[in-house]
């Protein structure tokens, strides 16, 4: 797989002394973009080798994980099954642009309420879940498992080992965890959470072994699907000044961070930085309409 590493031009990193590139992991595939795919990768194979045709996974409204489960399931000839959050959700979805992308890619959907998707781990709840839809191989919300952070080990490619920091947006935390494990250990990784809370940095422990990194917790702008003002700015300057489009629940947070963390003077003049752009941009035409319903500016596209 071939993905593009972008120079970005801005006076900020000249004052500074620093360089900047993007790994372009957004590019990687036209509809199962940037770290889904390397999630599913691994995940979809195991399903077909232990014999499941049944994909069953987890979702909201505009997951970026749904979308590209339903899509990777029709490539591989397998059912998907999305247990989507939010009840209110049936009656509309295909209004929605993600869920009605997902389910022209052959997904079906259990819409069940908040209550309900915050016990979605119980064993019981699978137990009723596979006498609704019969034998399934499970993929959990987000995607993350063992398997998922296999396949985020192959994000970083041996050129990416001459960074002084590498710069990722934090979910669940697999993706990140993935790039730690092959990561050099002599150089920095900095997560960027979108979510509230230190949780995270727990959560990734479990599954590497390196301590050559941190989660920044600083830049969630509210949580995971608050969306500002100023955040939205940020993102229509991005685009206009360097042509990289990003979006509002986790890598407009990731640029965010990494370019205040700049003027913070937190990279060492002469430095190196790479930002690992992982996708999650079908996103933006839902929460346009978000937008556009509560008047505020639109994500330019």
């Amino acid at each position: 797989m071939s993905v593009i590493h972008q120079q970005v031009a801005l006076s900020l990193l000249s004052e500074k002394q620093v360089s900047l590139i993007v790994k372009r992991e957004d590019l990687n595939h036209p509809f199962i973009s940037g770290n889904k795919l390397r999630k599913l990768k691994y995940n979809l194979i195991e399903a077909q080798n232990q014999g499941h045709h049944t994909i069953v996974t987890f979702g909201g409204a505009y997951s970026n994980h749904i979308a590209a489960t339903a899509y990777a399931g029709r490539e591989m000839g397998l059912r998907t099954v999305g247990i989507i959050r939010g009840e209110e959700l049936r009656e509309g979805y295909k209004s929605n642009p993600t869920l009605a992308q997902a389910s022209k890619n052959g997904m079906e959907f259990i819409f069940i309420t908040r209550e309900q998707y915050r016990d979605k781990s119980n064993p019981h709840f699978l137990r009723i879940l596979q006498d609704r839809v019969g034998e399934f191989y499970l993929v959990p919300e987000g995607g993350t498992n063992d398997l998922a952070i296999k396949g985020c080990e192959e994000i970083l490619e041996d050129s990416d080992h001459n960074f002084d920091y590498i710069c990722c947006s934090v979910g669940t935390g697999g993706t990140l965890a993935g790039i730690i494990n092959s990561s050099d250990s002599t150089k920095k990784v900095i997560g960027f959470a979108s979510l509230k809370g230190d949780f995270l940095t727990k959560d990734i422990r479990n599954f590497v072994t390196k301590d050559n990194w941190e989660v920044r917790t600083d830049y969630h702008f509210g949580g995971y699907a608050k969306v500002s003002g100023p955040l939205i700015s940020f993102i229509n300057w991005l685009k206009r000044e360097t042509g990289i489009p990003t979006d509002p629940i986790y890598t407009g947070k990731l640029f965010y961070g990494v370019l205040d963390l700049m003027k913070q003077n937190y990279f060492k003049p002469g430095s190196s930085i790479l930002v690992i752009h992982t996708g999650g941009l079908q996103g933006i035409e839902g929460m346009n309409l978000i937008l556009k319903k509560r008047q505020q500016p639109l994500i330019e596209v």
